[in-house]
C-alpha cells in the first residue's frame, strides 16, 4: 500500500493545478463570447491590436463595423473586440488652480523692460573698446 501512495500523491500535486487551470480558460473564453455577443451599436471598443473605436454596425453574426475617426468604418471580426471601453469625456473646463498656475509662469517668464532713464543691464561694446 505505501509502494502506491507516493505515486498517487505525486498525481494529485500534478492534476489539481492543471484542473484548476483549465476551469479557469473556460470562464476567460465564456466572458470573451458573452462580451462579443453582448456587442451594440455606439458601444466604445478596443481591439486585440490596440486600436479604440465606436462600434457602428452589428448586423452580422461574425463581423463588426467599428469607426475609428468621423467617417473612418473598417469591418472587424467579433473575435477581434478585446475589451468594452469608457466614452471618451473632453475635458476643457478649466479649475481655478489652472487658471492661477498659468498667470504665474506668465509672470515669470515676462522680462522686465527698461525705463526711459535707465541704462541698459548689457554694456555696449563700445564702452568696452575704450
Amino acid at each position: 500500500m505505501e509502494q502506491l501512495f507516493l505515486p498517487l500523491l505525486l498525481m494529485l500535486v500534478v492534476a489539481i493545478p492543471l484542473v484548476m487551470g483549465t476551469r479557469k480558460q473556460k470562464r476567460a473564453v465564456q466572458e470573451q463570447q458573452k462580451l462579443q455577443s453582448s456587442l451594440s451599436e455606439g458601444d466604445r471598443v478596443m481591439t486585440t491590436s490596440g486600436l479604440y473605436g465606436t462600434v457602428a454596425d452589428t448586423s452580422s453574426d461574425t463581423t463588426i463595423d467599428i469607426e475609428i475617426a468621423p467617417g473612418v468604418v473598417t469591418t472587424w471580426l467579433r473575435q477581434a473586440v478585446r475589451e468594452k471601453v469608457a466614452p471618451e469625456v473632453a475635458d476643457e473646463v478649466e479649475t481655478e488652480d489652472d487658471v492661477a498656475e498659468t498667470a504665474e509662469v506668465t509672470e515669470t517668464v515676462e522680462a522686465p523692460k527698461a525705463e526711459a532713464g535707465e541704462k541698459a543691464a548689457a554694456p555696449s561694446l563700445e564702452s568696452e573698446k575704450k
